[in-house]
């Protein structure tokens, strides 16, 4: 009998440990308030929410990825939505604040975004510096908020390993990895296909940026990678400017390269470039080869280089080699890409006038 007792006592005593532990586990100061410790990018041990609710970002690639990843949980933009652009946004996020951010020559606001009420700021991290300084003075400024350091996202075909780590932080980890399964999918593509194409069968390409189209990005920036990627030559052979690499050129230049193709990103360059005389013995001019880059509710191509040129892959490779990509049915990419990413569904009508916008003809985008 006395055994027994001694038994259920012991019985007794292991259960309400386990009580007590089960409790302390489940209380906040347990589980350090539903937090959990990770590395960022940066290499930084630092402390967020277990569940991460509202979350911006410093730079408008940042914010691109997390619009595509989980946009109800988007504080705000790092800029304005165009009324074009509007027309490709659902409108539950048509009101999204534009809370400024530190990027090209623009100055944030640190009490706009801390008034967003975010669980985590994104701050985007030159890839492979291991200069910490910048995010270890957001850091301080945004006190409490933890800033989480994210490799700048601007190469195409290094971009996954970031759009997977902000869909781990976010709770989008799915979505983050059919974007990135998207993304591979074309980029495959078209290295697949760039190795079959000779140096004398390669497209010469002038990428025209800005109202007069003699602003480019010579081969080598971020903002022209496309172009080389899918298999053209870009045939601004310039030297860069310190900074963002962009450079002016002449209208003497552009007409002594005499490019196969012209991809512009300023819609006001492409509606007046086959009626401007001055451009009208360039090949690309002649033969009704310039195309313009999407805008909406993203740049296709450029400006800024991030998730939101991932669509601008298989696109140009339709502008170079349409016979080469057949198999690419460019309607059916976009509506899908669409759907999936930028979370609005295009009609047949809505995407043919999207594309064809652009420059391309029917069977480009069939």
């Amino acid at each position: 009998m006395e055994k027994k007792t001694k038994i259920i006592l012991v019985l007794l005593m292991i259960l309400l440990i386990c009580a007590i532990g089960v409790t302390a586990f489940m209380s906040p100061s347990s589980t350090s308030k539903g937090n959990t410790t990770i590395t960022d990018m940066a290499n930084r041990t630092i402390t967020v929410p277990s569940s991460i609710n509202t979350v911006v970002a410093t730079s408008p690639p940042m914010t691109t990825i997390i619009y595509m990843l989980a946009p109800e949980k988007l504080g705000g933009l790092n800029f304005q939505w165009t009324n074009e652009e509007l027309e490709y946004v659902p409108s539950q996020y048509k009101d999204l604040p534009n809370i400024g951010g530190w990027y090209g020559s623009n100055d944030g606001n640190y009490e706009q975004f801390i008034a967003s009420d975010p669980d985590v700021v994104v701050e985007s991290l030159d890839e492979g510096s291991s200069d910490n300084s910048t995010i270890t003075d957001r850091q301080e400024k945004f006190g409490a908020i933890p800033v989480v350091g994210v490799n700048d996202t601007t190469d195409v075909t290094k971009i996954d390993s970031s759009i997977k780590f902000i869909g781990k932080l976010i709770g989008a980890e799915d979505k983050a990895n059919s974007l990135c399964a998207f993304n591979d999918k074309y980029i495959n593509k078209v290295k697949e296909v760039n190795s079959t194409i000779s140096d004398n069968q390669r497209k010469t390409v002038y990428y025209a940026e800005g109202e007069d189209g003699l602003s480019t990005d010579p081969n080598g920036t971020s903002h022209s990678q496309l172009i080389s990627l899918c298999g053209g030559n870009n045939i601004a052979d310039v030297g860069t400017q310190e900074g963002e690499g962009q450079i002016s050129v002449s209208i003497e230049q552009v007409v002594g390269w005499n490019p196969d193709v012209i991809i512009a990103n300023d819609p006001d360059f492409y509606n007046k470039v086959y009626s401007d005389p001055t451009w009208s013995n360039i090949n690309a001019v002649k033969n009704h080869q310039v195309y313009l880059s999407p805008q909406s509710p993203f740049k296709w191509f450029d400006r800024p280089p991030g998730a939101n040129i991932i669509i601008g892959v298989p696109w140009t490779a339709k502008v170079l080699y349409p016979d080469q990509y057949s198999d690419i049915h460019l309607k059916d990419v976009t509506k899908e890409f669409y759907s999936d990413y930028y979370h609005i569904d295009l009609n047949d009508q809505q995407v043919t006038d999207l594309l064809k916008s652009s420059g391309l003809n029917e069977s480009q985008i069939a």
